[in-house]
């Protein structure tokens, strides 16, 4: 009976707080210092300083401000454009046209930002009004793109994929290799999808009367190529062991500067507006995750984790019914808050679970975002959805339903990855194997 009284008393406390409007960090760190005072001897000040500050000064967490000033410097070039311009060339014949641009444009930039709603709103921005000027079909425009869109939470650099392995103090560079493969799945399940529905909708899609020759294909996407090699760059130096994830990150934001500085948008203004945005957001996560840092020290001191582990585990529940429970679980939590705090909310409770029931960090961690990914375009607080509502001048409820099905796709991916664990954990393998 302590642990249920224990965690009505946390939850119902930071929702107390989260209801009141007070920042996410702060709620966590109030709630863990009223547990402290009330239920542990643990000098308060003292625990809450030495938690934050080891969280904020992990080497570990360098990678984050870094990647992010990578998507936000490319965020500020001709990227949208270039994305649209290069890509249509070679999409257009597929069935379903230029609507796959949405889906490949989406997976090319989440390989550099490693933020969703930065992903939305670079390529809807180009391709909202190109498609639209095209006559596709609302439906099919925005749903792929706000389905799309969430796979900046899980093609590598991935934010969230550093902040859960700060968290639970598992590899992030294993976590970024690892989330590659379900990353083009699910982008493939998308384009599947986009083919199935054109073809049973062929009166409603337009017909493509632009023709280009190959080289034509290749001139139009020279502009793509710098920044492919740049995402290979990045990813690769990471895959082969020659620089560990904030090595990489390094390498991304230079490259960027040199790439934005050829496309001439570099500026002193754009350099430094690049530079306060990845600084604000940076500190937001860091913030959150000293929050739950702390949040994760108080509820150790009373214990919670560690019953509440062996409350599972006497439950006696299998392996795939534990899953299921959690995957309703944070899509539910997704509903009324962004990923990010989702993750980091939770991590000091369920950690203990997954461990105990024996299921791989790496692998929960691609499972979980891609579970929190489902969230984006979920109401009322999907992410995906308000920037498109923003874009598209639509209401919220027609957005929703038009990303409804790319929804049930990733319900399908979760099920294969839980099914089929190799899907997340071949590739970090094959790294260790190549380091070694």
């Amino acid at each position: 009976m302590t642990e249920i009284f224990l965690t009505i008393f946390f939850i119902s406390v930071l929702l107390f707080f989260l209801g009141s409007g007070i920042w996410v960090a702060l709620s966590m760190i109030g709630v863990s210092a009223i547990g402290m005072m009330l239920f542990t001897s643990r000098p308060v000040g003292d625990a809450m300083a030495t938690t934050i500050w080891g969280t904020s000064s992990s080497w570990t967490l360098t990678a984050l401000p870094l990647f992010v000033w990578m998507g936000e410097i490319l965020f500020r070039t001709r990227l949208s454009e270039n994305l649209f311009k290069g890509l249509s060339p070679w999409m257009q014949k597929l069935p379903g046209g230029l609507i796959h641009v949405n889906v490949v444009g989406c997976a090319l930039f989440a390989a550099i930002s490693g933020s969703s709603a930065a992903t939305v709103a670079t390529v809807g921005k180009m391709s909202i009004p190109e498609l639209r000027k095209r006559n596709y079909p609302e439906k099919i425009l925005l749903g792929s793109l706000a389905g799309s869109g969430t796979l900046g939470l899980l093609i590598p650099p991935s934010i969230i994929l550093i902040i859960y392995g700060v968290a639970v103090q598992e590899s992030i560079a294993k976590l970024f290799i690892a989330g590659i493969i379900p990353g083009i799945m699910i982008a493939l399940i998308f384009m599947s999808y986009v083919v199935f529905w054109s073809l049973r909708n062929k009166k409603k899609m337009p017909k493509n009367l632009e023709e280009y020759s190959f080289f034509e294909k290749l001139r139009r996407s020279k502009q793509l190529i710098p920044v492919i090699l740049l995402i290979l760059a990045v990813i690769g130096s990471i895959y082969t062991g020659i620089a560990t994830a904030t090595e990489a990150a390094s390498l991304g934001v230079v490259g960027a500067l040199v790439l934005s500085f050829f496309q001439k948008s570099l500026n002193v203004e754009t350099f430094k507006s690049s530079l306060m945005g990845a600084t604000k957001t940076s500190c937001m996560i860091a913030f959150i995750l000293a929050g739950s840092t702390f949040l994760s020290l108080a509820m150790g001191f009373t214990g919670l984790p560690r019953n509440l582990a062996m409350w599972i585990q006497n439950m006696d529940l299998s392996p795939y019914v534990l899953i299921f429970v959690l995957m309703i679980f944070y899509i539910i939590l997704g509903m009324f808050l962004d990923g990010i705090s989702a993750v980091v909310l939770t991590m000091a409770i369920i950690e203990p679970m997954i461990r105990q029931a024996g299921f791989d960090m790496i692998w929960f961690g691609i499972f979980l975002v891609i579970v929190v990914e489902m969230a984006q375009i979920t109401p009322p607080v999907g992410f995906n959805l308000f920037v498109l509502q923003g874009m598209a001048n639509k209401d919220m409820g027609y957005i929703a339903r038009s990303a409804f099905p790319l929804f049930l796709l990733m319900v399908l991916a979760v099920i294969l990855v839980v099914i089929f664990p190799e899907i997340a954990l071949w590739m970090p393998e094959q790294m260790v194997k190549n380091i070694n």
